[in-house]
């Protein structure tokens, strides 16, 4: 795995994401440390589009608090003149929506099946790059559009940096409702996740807190559960196999071997990790 440092100075403002190097010893530690986590996100979020995205491209948009940053830079660019002839493929309805009131021209899947670049954030990241994503209950649509991308950017805050996936964030499986608590038990029995809690999302599909009293219902129709580890997931593409292979499970929240870089804000500026 290849870690490239960039240092990039923070103003507080949009142009302080122009690409910008300095040395490290440039920077004062005290201020980097007075950024807010959002103003982290906002800081991939547009770093990922300055460096990636150009003109003429089809590009996939994530779903979540950092990629809307990246949707929003889309739309900066597009509106200044800066990028032109980008076309966009939404991986959420709400995405679809924030891109709509920023004049940002989308197209689908149906029409284009070959994408640039896709940018989306993570719940978690282990050091081999694999994913856990679908807090926001977008993991489906997130993965169709991701895995047609000839780049897939992943832009996260530090906190998202894991030493192994599991017991930080639940993983989020999407499966049909006919039968779900069949299906439900059928997860608990596979060899990788007999570790695991199954817990049915309820209330909001975009987070996995439990907020109402209706099960929750994703873009597509479906039901997530989340599963709950205590300790690290050992083997985290046998489980995405073992997952996807079985019957009742639309997809899940494992993302392996997909990444192409990601771009990582923490109190030190922002780094680079590719595979």
């Amino acid at each position: 795995m290849r870690i490239l440092s960039v240092a990039v100075a923070f103003l507080g403002t949009a142009s302080a994401f122009s690409p910008i190097t300095v040395a490290p010893r440039a920077f004062s530690h005290t201020a980097l440390k007075m950024a807010t986590q959002d103003e982290l996100k906002q800081q991939v979020g547009y770093k990922a589009v300055d460096d990636y995205v150009k003109s003429g491209m089809v590009v996939g948009l994530g779903t979540g608090s950092t990629a809307y940053f990246a949707v929003e830079r889309v739309g900066q660019k597009l509106k200044s003149g800066e990028l032109k002839d980008v076309i966009c493929i939404p991986t959420s309805v709400r995405t679809k929506e924030q891109a709509e009131s920023l004049d940002i021209p989308l197209v689908t899947l149906d029409t284009h099946s070959k994408l640039d670049v896709a940018i989306d954030g993570a719940d978690e990241i282990d050091p081999g790059l694999n994913m856990v994503k679908g807090g926001g209950g977008a993991l489906l649509r997130e993965k169709m559009v991701e895995i047609c991308a000839e780049k897939f950017i992943v832009i996260v805050d530090e906190s998202k940096i894991v030493d192994g996936l599991g017991p930080g964030f639940p993983v989020p499986v999407e499966i049909t409702p006919f039968c779900h608590e069949h299906t439900m038990r059928e997860i608990a029995a596979l060899p990788s996740c007999k570790a695991a809690k199954p817990v049915l999302r309820m209330g909001s599909s975009s987070n996995n807190q439990n907020d109402g009293d209706e099960i929750a219902i994703t873009d597509n129709g479906n039901y997530i559960v989340d599963l709950n580890f205590e300790e690290n997931i050992k083997d985290p593409g046998t489980m995405a196999s073992e997952l996807k292979n079985l019957c009742g499970v639309v997809d899940h929240g494992l993302f392996c071997d997909m990444a192409t870089a990601v771009i990582i804000a923490g109190s030190d500026g922002i780094s680079v990790k590719e595979p």
